[in-house]
């Protein structure tokens, strides 16, 4: 039995939620894999615990109504939530920062020290803490597993550490924020982008402020986290350059059209004379190239490999079920490593 605690219960934390109740008999009888969440903590319900096993039914009513928790609240902050409860793991789902990594990376950390392996979806700790914390779950016989990261629940990372095993990768590159592929996808059809960023806000694809995203700030993140994780680079956001799509025009567009290629927001981690080069800008792609073809809010990755040569992911990069299936692909590793109840 594997007791699992949710910081954060949005998208991602009802996400996964319901793939394990969805699942269950299917987990269980395929990879006798069972599981309790025995605690919850989220800003807008509450901090809840319960050591044999949290009433998830009506907690997940109670947050889709938009009610705080009322059954087995605790007056508990989220660090001393995760150190006291009895959670074999601790799937931390709260909002990325990539400026300081808060507050994930004190969940992460009171998680790692006290013998809890970490699955996250958030950015922050892995693209600014990665070693540091790959030290403490090592020094504390637990994981810390970050698929999630970078293309939701397309498999990335676990595919250079899976099929690709064996194989040197000697440059990644591709689409790795659905935002800004999603706008430069609708300004092929005339839309300008101011007009185009205003309907991805209303689709829900932008945030309110989409500076994130259209400026490269998130791709810029796992690009680091592909450099630090993929080619053990040990490099900063700050030494990953970055430039957005803020100043492509209709007639960038026309023009790429011209020389049959398409403009799209590359993420790019290459070794070069020794050192590993992360970078974010608008390239045009030839469309003979298979990033070419990847529309809308989709991720895709090339990686370029010694004995594979160029092999290519397309995927969904977020999500609720997306997302949430990261977390799942986390959760059974540890499992099948036998880390874990």
């Amino acid at each position: 039995m594997t007791n699992i605690a949710l910081l954060g219960f949005g998208t991602v934390g009802k996400g996964i939620y319901e793939i394990l109740k969805d699942k269950e008999v299917y987990l269980k009888e395929k990879y006798g894999f069972d599981y309790k969440i025995v605690a919850i903590s989220d800003f807008a319900f509450g901090n809840v615990y319960n050591p044999n096993g949290l009433d998830m039914e009506l907690m997940m009513e109670e947050a889709l109504a938009g009610k705080k928790f009322s059954k087995d609240v605790v007056d508990m902050d989220n660090v001393t939530l995760i150190k006291e409860c009895n959670a074999d793991l601790m799937c931390e789902l709260t909002y990325t920062d990539l400026s300081t990594g808060g507050p994930a990376i004190d969940h992460c950390k009171a998680a790692l020290s006290s013998g809890k392996h970490v699955v996250t979806s958030n950015k922050g700790p892995a693209a600014l803490y990665y070693p540091e914390m790959k030290k403490l779950a090592d020094e504390n016989g637990v994981t810390f597993m970050i698929e999630g990261t970078v293309c939701a629940g397309t498999p990335i990372i676990n595919l250079t550490d899976g099929p690709l095993a064996g194989c040197e990768i000697s440059k990644i590159r591709g689409i790795l924020n659905g935002t800004t592929n999603y706008m430069l996808s609708e300004m092929e059809k005339g839309m300008a982008y101011d007009e185009v960023l205003k309907v991805a806000q209303e689709l829900g694809y932008a945030e309110a402020d989409p500076t994130g995203d259209v400026e490269g700030h998130d791709a810029r993140g796992k690009v680091t986290i592909l450099a630090n994780i993929v080619m053990g680079a040990g490099i900063k956001i700050a030494d990953v350059s970055c430039e957005g799509i803020t100043k492509i025009t209709l007639e960038d567009i026309a023009k790429a059209k011209e020389q049959n290629a398409r403009w799209k927001l590359i993420g790019s981690v290459e070794k070069k004379d020794g050192k590993v080069i992360g970078s974010v800008a608008p390239e045009m792609v030839d469309m003979s190239h298979p990033l070419a073809g990847v529309m809308g809010a989709t991720n895709a990755l090339t990686f370029t490999t010694d004995l594979l040569g160029d092999v290519t992911i397309v995927g969904p990069g977020a999500g609720k079920i997306e997302t949430g299936f990261s977390i799942l692909t986390d959760i059974l590793a540890i499992h099948r490593n036998k880390k874990c109840c």
